[in-house]
């Protein structure tokens, strides 16, 4: 079990101190590491760590991490080791642009895609599935847009699992087919959030809005 938060503010110094409260409400969900990514100007901050929230974060880092779109994470570790290695958010650069993803859950198909996107060249620098998740998407917009790239991913992992992610300028979050993992929408004042549980947007200030149905994502 794990925490994800993704996070759209109108004022790009905010949404780092957003997140951080987020993710504290969501400590129970994992304790081994914390992580942030925003993006401003197609230029990706990430700070992650070993540790209880407010162990990895000050505030001279979150001060910072600028950008409207922003993603979190506190990992309780399933696939993969304790590591910093695995901490999350993951960036993944490629040909189509950064991609960081925070992820909640497992993928039985993991070790199976992996040793497909192996054969195919990728070079893995983690033994976490959520790099799995990061390099498929990747692949899949060289050949597709967005949307349809969404399309083939839900199509290609097969397990429990729901993840935020940040693609350029733009803030993913996606649910499994089954809705095996939670995550809801808040909105507020300064923009949306995307979280594990509704006690992150609460601790924003945000509204519950609805649960992410199953199988699909929002964008």
């Amino acid at each position: 079990m794990c925490g994800i938060v993704g996070i759209y503010s109108t004022d790009e110094r905010l949404s780092s101190r957003i997140l951080y409260y987020a993710l504290f409400s969501l400590q129970h969900r994992g304790q081994e590491s914390a992580g942030i990514a925003t993006i401003s100007k197609d230029h990706v901050h990430l700070h992650k760590g070993m540790g209880l929230v407010s162990q990895v974060f000050n505030e001279e880092i979150l001060g910072r991490m600028s950008g409207e779109y922003a993603i979190g994470h506190v990992r309780y570790s399933t696939t993969g080791e304790s590591r910093l290695e695995n901490a999350q958010p993951l960036l993944v650069k490629s040909k189509a642009g950064n991609i960081a993803v925070a992820h909640n859950g497992n993928l039985v198909n993991y070790w199976e895609l992996r040793k497909q996107l192996e054969n195919e060249g990728r070079v893995f620098l983690t033994d976490s599935d959520t790099e799995v998740i990061a390099q498929l998407f990747s692949l899949n917009l060289l050949e597709y847009d967005l949307h349809d790239s969404l399309r083939l991913l839900n199509n290609q992992l097969s397990g429990s699992f729901s993840f935020t992610m940040l693609f350029n300028d733009v803030l993913i979050g996606y649910r499994d087919p089954l809705g095996f993992k939670p995550l809801c929408v808040g909105v507020s004042d300064y923009g949306y959030v995307i979280a594990s549980e509704s006690c992150a947007i609460d601790s924003t200030g945000s509204t519950f809005l609805r649960d992410v149905e199953p199988g699909t994502a929002v964008i």
